[in-house]
C-alpha cells in the first residue's frame, strides 16, 4: 500500500520532535519516508526533501536512502528530479562523497537546461566539501562512463576548476587532476584533447617552467612526432595542427619549440602542397606556415639547424618567383604574365628563416653556392620592388582614415596587408646586408597590435620604403634588364578576409566523433 501525504508528515513529525540522541530509535519512521518515493508526485516531492534531512542519523539505511533519492533523480517529472538533485549534496559525507559525485556526473547527460544547471551547482558545492573525492567520482565516469557523460564531465572540469578557490585546489588536488588527466589522454578525441589541455594549463602548479615543460611533453606524445606525416590523411594533419596549437602558448625562452620546428621542416614543409585540409575553408598551407613562424621564436638548441634552414630556403625559392622576361632578342616586348606573389606565405617563411638564421648567421654565405645565392637575391629584389609599390598604394588608400573608417572590412584587409608587406620589406633588407643580418625585429601581422604599433599613415621616407641610395647599395646583384616603361602592378584581389586573425573555430578541429587509440 502506497504511503500517503499524511503518513509522511506524521513520521516526519516523529523524527523532527525526537532528541538527536534518540533519532536512531525511530528507524521505522525513516523507512516510511523512504517508501514515499513509491507514491504519487506530491509524496515524491516531500520524500525528496525529508530523506536527506535525517540521512546522517540512520547509517544502516544509507544505501537504501541514496538509492531512494537516486530514484527520484530519475523520475519522469522534471520538477521532482530538480528537487531531488538539489538535495543530493546533503548525502555527501565521508565515503559517500565519491558515490554522490559519480551520480551527479551521470546526471550531466540531462537535456533540460534548468536541471543541468542544478547538477552543475550541486557538483560545485560538493567540490568545496572534498575536492579530491569529488574528482574521483568525476574521473570514474570520464574513464568508464557513456560518451555523453564523459564529454560533459570533461567540459564541466574545463570550465569550473579554474573558478574554485585556492584552498579547494590544493597541491594534492592539482597533482591528482594531473595524474588522472594523463590517464584520460591515452584515449581521447580531438575536442577532448583541447579541453583537457585547457584544464591542465589552468593548474597553478603547472604554470612554472618545469610545469610547462611537462605539458609540452604530453603534447609531444599526442602529436606522434616520432612518426612520419601522411599528408593525404586529414585526421593525421588535423591531429598535428591541434597539438601544435596547444603547445604554442607553452613555448618561451625557457621552454623550447625545437622538436616541433624540426618536425615541420622534416615532414610538413616537404609535403606542403599536398597537405589535405581537415576543414574545407581552411588555407592549410597558410595555417601551417603561421604555426611554424610563431614556433620559430622559441627554438632552443637544434641539432638540425642547417637542414632546417635549407628547407626554409628551398620553400622561399618556391614562393619568391624570378622576374618575368621583359624583352626578346630583337628588343620586342615579350612580357609574360606577372607571377602571383604569395605575400602571406612569404612573410611566414622569411620570419622563420630569420629566427633560425640567428643560430647560423653564415648559412647563406657558407652553405649556399654562389649561383644559387645570386638567384635568391634576384628573387628577393624582385619581391622587394613589388612590395615598395604595393606599400605605397596601401598607404595612399589608408591616408587620413581613422576610427570607424578603418573598421570596414575593406580597410581591415588593407591594414593587415600593410603589416604583412612592411614585415617582408624589413626582413628582406636584413638579408641584403653583406653578410646577411638577423637583427631586425618585427611583429607577425596576425599578432595583436600594440598601441605603439598602430598603423602609421604618414608618408614613409626613402629608407623606410627601401628606396634611395641605401637600398641601391643593398640590392645586389642588379635586376635583369626590363622595359623601362613597364611599371610593376601588384596583383589585384590578392588579399581577402582570410588574411586576418584565425579564431579556433575558423581553424577547425578534429573531424568526426569519438575515436579510440589516443587522438586517432
Amino acid at each position: 500500500m502506497a504511503v500517503t501525504i499524511e503518513e509522511l508528515y506524521r513520521n516526519y513529525g516523529i523524527l523532527a520532535d525526537a532528541k538527536p540522541e534518540d533519532l536512531g530509535q525511530h528507524k521505522y519512521a525513516y523507512q516510511v519516508i523512504l517508501d514515499g518515493v513509491k507514491g504519487g508526485p506530491k509524496e515524491k516531492r516531500l520524500a525528496a526533501q525529508f530523506i536527506p534531512k535525517f540521512f546522517s542519523s540512520f547509517p544502516e539505511l544509507a544505501d537504501a536512502a541514496i538509492n531512494a533519492q537516486l530514484d527520484l533523480c530519475e523520475d519522469e517529472d522534471v520538477s521532482i528530479r530538480r528537487q531531488a538533485i538539489k538535495e543530493l549534496p546533503r548525502f555527501a559525507a565521508g565515503e559517500n562523497i565519491v558515490r554522490v559525485a559519480d551520480i551527479l556526473t551521470q546526471l550531466l547527460q540531462t537535456d533540460d537546461s534548468a536541471e543541468f544547471s542544478q547538477v552543475n551547482t550541486a557538483l560545485v558545492s560538493i567540490f568545496k566539501m572534498d575536492a579530491k573525492a569529488t574528482l574521483r567520482g568525476l574521473f570514474s565516469q570520464i574513464l568508464q562512463g557513456e560518451d555523453i557523460v564523459r564529454e560533459r564531465a570533461i567540459k564541466f572540469l574545463s570550465i569550473k576548476l579554474k573558478t574554485l578557490p585556492e584552498d579547494t585546489m590544493t597541491k594534492e588536488v592539482e597533482d591528482y587532476v594531473f595524474t588522472e588527466t594523463k590517464k584520460v589522454l591515452e584515449d581521447v578525441t580531438g575536442e577532448e584533447f583541447v579541453l583537457l589541455m585547457r584544464i591542465l594549463m589552468a593548474l597553478k602548479g603547472l604554470q612554472t617552467v618545469n610545469g610547462r615543460q611537462q605539458l609540452v611533453e604530453l603534447v609531444v606524445e599526442q602529436a606522434f612526432l616520432e612518426q612520419a606525416l601522411n599528408p593525404a590523411d586529414p585526421d593525421t594533419v588535423d591531429r598535428l595542427l591541434q597539438c601544435t596549437r596547444q603547445a604554442l602558448p607553452l613555448f618561451s625562452k625557457n621552454v623550447h619549440s625545437s622538436r616541433f620546428v624540426t618536425y615541420f621542416c622534416d615532414h610538413v614543409l616537404p609535403n606542403l602542397s599536398t597537405l589535405t585540409s581537415p576543414v574545407a575553408e581552411l588555407d592549410i598551407q597558410q595555417e601551417v606556415l603561421k604555426l611554424l613562424a610563431e614556433m620559430s621564436l622559441f627554438c632552443g638548441d637544434m641539432e638540425k639547424v642547417e637542414a632546417n634552414l635549407l628547407m626554409l630556403f628551398e620553400k622561399l625559392l618556391e614562393f619568391m618567383p624570378l622576374p618575368p622576361e621583359a624583352e626578346g632578342e630583337n628588343g620586342e616586348n615579350t612580357m609574360s604574365e606577372e607571377p602571383k606573389l604569395q605575400f602571406s606565405y612569404v612573410e611566414c617563411l622569411l620570419f622563420s628563416f630569420h629566427q633560425l638564421g640567428k643560430k647560423l648567421p653564415d648559412f647563406l654565405i657558407d652553405k649556399i653556392n654562389a649561383e644559387r645565392l645570386k638567384d635568391f637575391k634576384i628573387r628577393l629584389q624582385y619581391f622587394a620592388r613589388g612590395l615598395q609599390v604595393y606599400i605605397r598604394q596601401l598607404r595612399v588608400a589608408l591616408q587620413g582614415k581613422t576610427g570607424d573608417a578603418l573598421k570596414t572590412d575593406e580597410n581591415k584587409i588593407k591594414v593587415v596587408a600593410l603589416k604583412i608587406t612592411n614585415n617582408i620589406n624589413v626582413l628582406i633588407k636584413d638579408l641584403f646586408h653583406n653578410p646577411p643580418s638577423y637583427k631586425s625585429t618585427v611583429t607577425l601581422s596576425w599578432r595583436p597590435v600594440q598601441k605603439a604599433e598602430a598603423v602609421a599613415l604618414k608618408r614613409p621616407s626613402g629608407e623606410e620604403m627601401g628606396t634611395g641610395s641605401t637600398m641601391k647599395k643593398l640590392l645586389s646583384p642588379p635586376l635583369p634588364r626590363r622595359n623601362a616603361r613597364q611599371i610593376y602592378n601588384p596583383p589585384s584581389g590578392k588579399y581577402s578576409a582570410a588574411i586576418g586573425n584565425f579564431t579556433n573555430e575558423q581553424r577547425g578541429g578534429f573531424r568526426g566523433g569519438r575515436s579510440r587509440g589516443r587522438i586517432y
